[in-house]
């Protein structure tokens, strides 16, 4: 991990955050390739480029709810606006860009699991997302995933999201996998398609990327997905970004950012599971 330079390390002790949480090395340093908004000393932090809504890189410009989280946490661990370099983390290298130092945090719709736990730590989740359905704004007929029995489903190749519903919920289903979900966006806008399914914040984004209104989350999720803060094994910055994830929702800045990056898309995230609470430190 990189290291803070004197004057930064004067800078969080001024926050007064003190960054003595989960145990391990500091984060700061030198930018490392990638993106930047900034340069000379300060944090990298890993997103999606791809993801409208959540994670998006548009010229210089970065936006998304995964990065408004990341900037507002990086504001209470005392970096500023200047000091943030995002970098692209593409789901299969996440654990190797934390564990090499490539980057010091990700947000990039990164679910809490066991297995992940083995070998980084998480903060948060600042997220509870759920695998749902983007239909058309006057469909009426599909409320479900069983819903979708006979009909057309698309999903991004190699997803899992619309096996689950095959599997577990509508046998008789026609799946149609796309590249992208900008793919299967277009091919439900066309009418080739009934559906589209994968995280209802993603899908949201993509319904908002859309603009037109004629796109809705269906809004009765089937799965529960914690997005976490992935950290380096052995961080320290777990307890301060959990605080920071807390004070963001009771400042009403964390539904602000889901209402500003999903506007559009008539969604509202599941009142029984957001906004959440972070977890314990391990």
């Amino acid at each position: 991990m990189r290291k803070h330079t004197t004057g930064l390390l004067a800078i969080a002790a001024a926050s007064t955050l003190a960054l003595s949480a989960c145990g391990g090395a500091e984060v700061g340093g030198e930018p490392e390739g990638g993106s930047s908004e900034g340069a000379g000393d300060g944090i990298t932090i890993g997103i999606k480029y791809d993801q409208p809504g959540l994670g998006l890189k548009d010229g210089a410009e970065f936006t998304g709810f995964d990065v408004d989280v990341a900037r507002y946490v990086a504001n209470e661990l005392g970096y500023s606006e200047d000091q943030i370099t995002f970098k692209e983390t593409p789901s299969a290298n996440r654990e190797s860009m934390l564990d090499n130092g490539e980057v010091d945090m990700i947000f990039a719709t990164y679910s809490i699991t066991d297995d992940r736990k083995k070998v980084i730590d998480f903060a948060g989740p600042y997220f509870v997302a759920g695998q749902d359905l983007l239909v058309a704004a006057d469909n009426t007929d599909i409320t479900g995933p069983e819903d979708l029995e006979g009909k057309n489903l698309c999903s991004v190749t190699g997803s899992t999201s619309a096996e689950k519903i095959k599997t577990d919920y509508a046998e008789g289903v026609q799946l149609l996998e796309r590249p992208g979900y900008a793919e299967c966006v277009n091919s439900l806008a066309a009418g080739q398609v009934d559906a589209v399914t994968t995280d209802d914040i993603i899908l949201a984004g993509l319904a908002a990327r859309n603009g037109d209104g004629n796109l809705k989350v269906v809004g009765n999720p089937f799965s529960e997905e914690n997005y976490g803060v992935g950290l380096p094994k052995g961080s320290d910055l777990c307890e301060d970004i959990n605080a920071a994830i807390t004070k963001m929702i009771d400042e009403g800045a964390w539904e602000e950012a889901v209402a500003a990056n999903t506007e559009g898309a008539d969604y509202t995230p599941n009142a029984d599971l957001n906004p959440p609470t972070p977890a314990p430190c391990a």
